[in-house]
Parts: C-alpha cells; sequence; structure tokens
C-alpha cells in the first residue's frame, strides 16, 4: 500500500448528496476517504507510536515498508527514501521503536497507514538496566577507587585532546584553553564520540596517545617535542543512545591505564558514563573539563606578583633590622669606626646587590610575559589568515554551484507543493501538481505519468 501524500493543488471533493428525509448522507467512497484523512490530520497529526516491526520490506526505491504492531493491533506504516536515509541505526524485523510521521488512509483500498518521517529505537530502560549492571561490575573490578585516582598538574606543559572533529565540545574546550592557557599547546587526537564504531575508535585514539607519551614521540606543529601532562576525553551532550560509546567496558578499563592524569568532560552535569567513574577527575561539561586542566595564567602571575611583593617587603625589613643593630653595636664600641666602615660597606653592598636581582627578576617576568603574548598574537594572525583563505574558497565554491547559473543552461528545478525538491520520480504520484521553476519565473506542472512509481507499494 503505497504512501498517500495530499496534494494542495488538488480540488476539493465532491459533497456529499443531501440526504433524504429520515436517511443518512451518501458518501461518494474517494470523498468518504479523503474526509476521514482530513478529521485524522486535524485530530492526531503530528503523531508518535510506540511497537515492534513486522512484515519489513525495502524497496529498489530506498523506501521502507512495515508495520508497527503491539498485543492489541497493527498500523501500516511507509517510510520515504529521504527519511529513511537519515536513520542512525538499521531497523530489523522484531526492533521495539517509536515512529513519528502523519496519519493518512491509503484511498485505493481506504486502509489506514502512517507516513513515518522518523524512527528511533525504543527501550531506554533496557539500556539503563545494561548501564547498572555494568557499573557493578567494573565497580567490583576496583576501577571507581578514589585511591588510584591523581590530580591533574597546575600548570601542564601539554594537554592532549580526544574528541571528534566534527564535535560542538571541540570548539568550547579550544576556546577555554585558548582564554585560560594560551601558552599551553594542546594535541588533537581525533575519534567517533557516537554510534556503533565510536568505540572502538576511542580505544585506538587513546592506545595511540599512551604509546606516544611512553616513547616520548610526540610532536607539535614545528616537529619540537611535546611533553604531554593532562588529557581530556571530551563530548557535548545528548540522549543515553547518544553517550553510550562511553559506557565501552574495555574503553573504561583502558582509562584506568592512563600514563597521566585523564579528565572526562562528558554530556552535561547530569550524564553520568562508566568514562566518567574511571577518569582521574570527571567535569560536569567539555568547558568545565578544559578550566580544570590549566590553571588560568593570569590568575599565575597575579600570584607570582603577590609573592615578589612580599619577598620584597620581607627583605627591606631585614635590611633594616640590620642595619639598627649595626648602629647599637656601634654605639657600644669605643672606636669601632673602621670595622663599622665595613660593615656598612658589606652592608650596602648586599641591600645593591638584592635590589638589582630584585629588578633582573621583573625584568625577566617582564620578558616571560611579552613572549608570551607576541606567541599568542602570531598564533592569532596566522589562524585569522587561514580562516579568511578558507572563506575565500568557500565563497568562489558556492559562486560556482549558484542553481541560477545551472537554471541559464536551459535546466529547470521541480518541487513539491510543499517546496521539497523533486530528486526521484518515485516519490511522485499520477495527478500532482509540481512547480518547475526556469531561469526567469516559474511554472506549474500536472504529472500525466511517471515510470519510477509502482503502482501498489503493499
Amino acid at each position: 500500500m503505497p504512501p498517500q501524500d495530499f496534494d494542495l493543488f488538488s480540488p476539493p471533493p465532491k459533497p456529499p448528496r443531501p440526504p433524504a428525509a429520515g436517511q443518512a448522507s451518501v458518501w461518494p467512497v474517494g470523498a468518504l476517504c479523503l474526509a476521514v484523512a482530513d478529521a485524522l490530520q486535524a485530530r492526531f497529526n503530528p503523531v508518535a507510536v510506540e511497537g515492534e516491526i513486522s512484515g519489513l520490506t525495502r524497496a529498489g526505491s530506498g523506501h521502507l515498508y512495515f508495520s508497527l504492531k503491539d498485543e492489541r493491533g497493527q498500523l501500516r506504516c511507509a517510510m520515504f527514501r529521504r527519511a529513511a536515509s537519515l536513520l542512525d541505526f538499521t531497523p530489523r524485523e522484531g526492533d521495539k521503536v517509536v515512529a513519528r510521521g502523519r496519519l493518512t488512509v491509503y484511498e485505493p483500498r481506504g486502509e489506514l497507514q502512517l507516513v513515518v518521517e522518523s524512527l528511533r529505537q525504543a527501550g531506554q530502560g533496557n539500556l539503563y538496566e545494561q548501564f547498572l549492571r555494568l557499573k557493578n561490575v567494573l565497580e567490583q573490578e576496583g576501577l571507581f577507587d578514589a585511591a588510584r585516582k591523581r590530580q591533574p598538574v597546575a600548570m601542564p606543559r601539554g594537554i592532549a585532546l580526544v574528541t571528534s572533529r566534527n564535535a560542538a565540545a571541540l570548539h568550547d574546550v579550544l576556546t577555554a584553553l585558548r582564554r585560560r592557557a594560551p601558552h599551553v599547546p594542546v594535541l588533537l587526537v581525533p575519534a567517533l564520540v557516537q554510534g556503533a564504531e565510536a568505540p572502538a575508535s576511542l580505544r585506538a585514539a587513546l592506545q595511540w596517545l599512551y604509546a606516544g607519551i611512553a616513547a616520548e614521540t610526540l610532536r607539535r606543529a614545528d616537529g619540537s617535542a611535546l611533553r604531554v601532562d593532562t588529557i581530556l576525553l571530551v563530548r557535548g551532550g545528548g540522549s543515553i543512545e547518544d553517550l553510550w560509546a562511553f559506557n565501552d567496558a574495555a574503553l573504561a578499563r583502558l582509562i584506568v591505564q592512563s600514563p597521566v592524569p585523564l579528565i572526562a568532560g562528558i554530556g552535561h552535569e547530569t550524564d553520568f558514563t562508566m568514562a566518567d567513574f574511571c577518569a582521574d577527575l570527571r567535569a560536569p561539561t567539555p568547558t568545565a573539563a578544559a578550566e580544570l586542566a590549566a590553571q588560568d595564567g593570569r590568575q599565575a602571575l597575579q600570584v607570582c606578583q603577590h609573592w615578589q611583593d612580599r619577598l620584597e617587603q620581607v627583605f627591606d625589613r631585614l635590611l633594616q633590622a640590620e642595619q639598627q643593630r649595626l648602629r647599637r653595636a656601634a654605639q657600644a664600641l669605643a672606636r669601632p669606626s673602621i670595622l663599622l666602615a665595613r660593615h656598612e660597606a658589606a652592608l650596602a653592598g648586599l641591600a645593591q646587590s638584592l635590589r638589582l636581582q630584585t629588578r633582573l627578576q621583573l625584568r625577566r617576568h617582564d620578558q616571560q610575559q611579552d613572549n608570551l603574548q607576541r606567541q599568542w598574537s602570531r598564533s592569532t594572525r596566522t589562524a585569522l589568515e587561514r580562516l579568511q583563505q578558507r572563506l575565500a574558497r568557500a565563497a568562489l565554491r558556492m559562486e560556482m554551484l549558484d542553481p541560477q547559473r545551472v537554471l541559464e543552461r536551459g535546466y529547470a528545478i521541480l518541487s513539491t507543493g510543499q517546496g521539497e525538491a523533486v530528486r526521484d520520480a518515485a516519490t511522485v504520484a499520477r495527478g500532482e501538481r509540481l512547480r518547475a521553476r526556469v531561469a526567469k519565473g516559474e511554472l506549474e506542472l500536472e504529472v500525466r505519468d511517471t515510470d519510477g512509481l509502482p503502482p501498489e507499494l503493499f
């Protein structure tokens, strides 16, 4: 039974003949089906249905056809190729799923059907039960023991970041690290963070990183050696299914083998995974993980300045105390002028040396701060130039892909009444109204025949 999309340009159904006295209205069959479909649209749509997949078939066009059933009934369903291509899992016979879509009536047979627009696996409760069982097993193995966990170093020489290149968490972490510690190099070790292949990808990334740390073979972009003191394992928020890769038992056992402190920042504050329990430190978010990994450079400079001021005050007090002691000793001696002169000269020399050393320390501190500022400025300019080049190339590609240029060569763009582009003849029905966009203006068309759409799909 093929799904039926309502044509917005179709004429309205003929109204039923007025009933005779004491008789019910007489409806044409097609008109009644359309009226029922309209009632379903107004009463239920959009609708979500949970059930078990039965009678699953895959058409050559890419459409999926199946029934959803439970102990009390069943509902025929159809899922167009475009929606089916967005699935993050492969539906199978007997799977328990939640389908979202629109209820319609297939007029040739007068049967109720659901046009599925999205599909997800049901049974989060089952996943949570698996989570609790695995947590109990790993806890019994001692992987969560607080005694073995280490605190990250306050000022790391290098940070390794394990996450996806496309994750939003990557931008958040890098932004926080550049703000707090722009002088600390960051090594990105890309890995998948969602899907069936994610656990193996995460394990491979950590194994490669562990080996590089042990062999001291990690390098910066300029080829110099990179010493990694901290590892960040991060991912943004999501459902329990989205975060399930971080509940892999083998990954949990690998995390506790990290040669340096490992901080996990996975999901939001309320999300917990096995990786969080096994890490040396758990952060509520990826950004918080970055803040825990590196001390704010400005705060460190303020601390240094505070202790420098304290040292100068202490030395000044000591100097004044020694000067007073020498004066009292001079008064107690009969003729200690020569000895006192020597002591005063030595004391003056020490004072001068102390002042010089203090000024040198301040000068070195200022030079280090200037060097850090210049390095940050060079890095910012380089990154900006790269982004400008990428933007220019993207603008050129966008100009080359301008649909208007294609239309001016005599081509047309077909779209449905809902504005969706027509890419496959199998997705349109006979009699359906289409719009054709040409280089100058638009045309309205009616489908007379198509080779791609079978007369029946059930």
